[in-house]
């Protein structure tokens, strides 16, 4: 490291120790953080020694051995295993002041009602009774914990922004999910977990409405005792960017497209080569997490987040869970189906989970098998759709998209109940003019600007 470098890690050093909102974990997980990226650790890989996974490292779905239906079996798989849901997405991009988890999402049933409705509905019907006082109705045991809290660097002068007078949330940042291992050990739930018996916790995002608990994935990973499992998806062109898994120096191993030389971007986004990309979905062996965290060895990818905060350009450094893919012992891909793969990220996502596309039955959001293509239709919604109660108001009734293939809405657009959309369809409202959609109308390869072209 160089002298500068040197200074500026001692002096940042110092302000931190002084930093009394944080733990001393939180304060050492930091210091270390911004140690690894002061001494420059490469982000690239060599293109070179690049291979495609084999289906022994990505194993296809299909290929899982069948769990028999037997309920000791089953109960005793679920024993064995902890449901975590990563909470942390603000639902900014939406216009929520929460967490997005507490967003409706199915007859009047949130993110969070639907895990704990499913999970309930498994402890229900293979009777793995854990009942707390806290939740005296239900059959689930409900832990929850914070990530870290890291203070924001200020780009100047490379000291935290909260010791230089923002006392407040803004000097502050969650440093990415990669975190979840060190706060998982650090809450000491990780331990409390242990020696419930617990052996694996399936990790995901609570906005991600396919990821529910998969007794074929669990049981594969028992059997052949794998630390790590990423589930992937194949790539469509909506995924070009998500990351990708490599086999690199004989490890799998997660690659990211900030870590891709400019030269081989278009490459690496490309579904000819890079075919599949990672869901989000995580199985992870408790035990390797504790013995990882403990050796300090998760050393995952760091990536710099430039960010402005009252006029003072910051720096988060984070990094991401599935990144430490490469540091457990036979760790592996699992190629699963698309449908474990249904997040909500915008307010499109939300009128595709809220249609006669899906139903809801015990947590589970299910597709409609009266649709018969695979893909989902692409559905764009203008700024007037972006935050979730201007959708609400703008919908009469989700309209009904079975046999839609695309849906491009723009302007001041209202749609009234019971309206069938088919085919490819936009509707366009002309500048300054309020289009209303009649109720009942079925829109079939249409492209509406005014009333008159209904």
């Amino acid at each position: 490291m160089a002298a500068a470098d040197t200074e500026k890690l001692n002096n940042l050093r110092s302000a931190v120790s002084g930093l009394t909102q944080i733990s001393d974990n939180e304060k050492s997980g930091f210091i270390n953080l911004v140690c690894r990226y002061l001494s420059g650790e490469a982000q690239h890989v060599e293109w070179s020694k690049i291979q495609t996974p084999t289906d022994k490292i990505v194993v296809p779905y299909d290929t899982l051995s069948y769990v028999p239906e037997d309920a000791a079996q089953t109960k005793s798989l679920l024993d064995k295993l902890v449901v975590l849901k990563l909470n942390g997405g603000l639902g900014t991009t939406m216009g929520c002041t929460g967490p997005k988890s507490v967003i409706e999402v199915r007859n009047g049933l949130t993110f969070l009602d639907l895990i704990v409705i499913q999970i309930e509905s498994l402890n229900k019907k293979y009777d793995t009774q854990k009942i707390v006082e806290k939740y005296a109705g239900s059959n689930i045991e409900i832990h929850t914990f914070n990530q870290s809290q890291y203070p924001r660097l200020v780009v100047d002068d490379f000291l935290p922004l909260p010791s230089k007078g923002e006392s407040g949330k803004d000097g502050w940042y969650p440093p990415g999910h990669g975190d979840v291992f060190p706060s998982l050990v650090n809450s000491g739930k990780l331990e409390a977990l242990l020696s419930q018996g617990k052996e694996y916790v399936f990790v995901a995002n609570s906005d991600n409405l396919g990821a529910v608990v998969d007794l074929k994935i669990l049981n594969h990973l028992i059997q052949n005792k794998n630390e790590y499992c990423m589930e992937v998806t194949p790539k469509t062109l909506a995924d070009v960017k998500g990351g990708t898994l490599i086999s690199y120096d004989e490890k799998v191993q997660l690659l990211e497209i900030a870590q891709v030389p400019d030269q081989h971007v278009n490459e690496f986004k490309s579904i000819e080569k890079f075919k599949i990309f990672n869901t989000n979905n995580l199985w992870v062996n408790l035990n390797a997490i504790k013995r990882l965290v403990q050796a300090d060895a998760l050393k995952m990818e760091i990536i710099p987040n430039p960010k402005e905060v009252n006029g003072v350009k910051v720096l988060q450094l984070e990094t991401a869970a599935g990144a430490a893919i490469k540091f457990f012992d036979n760790a592996i891909g699992i190629n699963v189906p698309r449908s474990r793969f249904l997040p909500v990220k915008a307010s499109s996502d939300l009128l595709l989970v809220q249609s006669d596309l899906y139903t809801e039955k015990n947590g589970y959001v299910i597709r409609n098998p009266a649709r018969t293509d695979p893909a989902n239709p692409s559905i764009e919604l203008g700024p007037e759709f972006k935050k979730v109660g201007d959708f609400m108001k703008r919908f009469k009734s989700i309209p009904s998209i079975i046999e839609l293939d695309s849906l491009k809405v723009s302007g001041d657009v209202w749609f009234g109940s019971n309206v069938v959309l088919k085919g490819k369809v936009m509707v366009a409202a002309n500048s300054g003019q309020k289009l209303e959609i009649p109720d009942g109308v079925v829109l079939q390869d249409k492209e509406v600007h005014d009333t008159g072209d209904i």
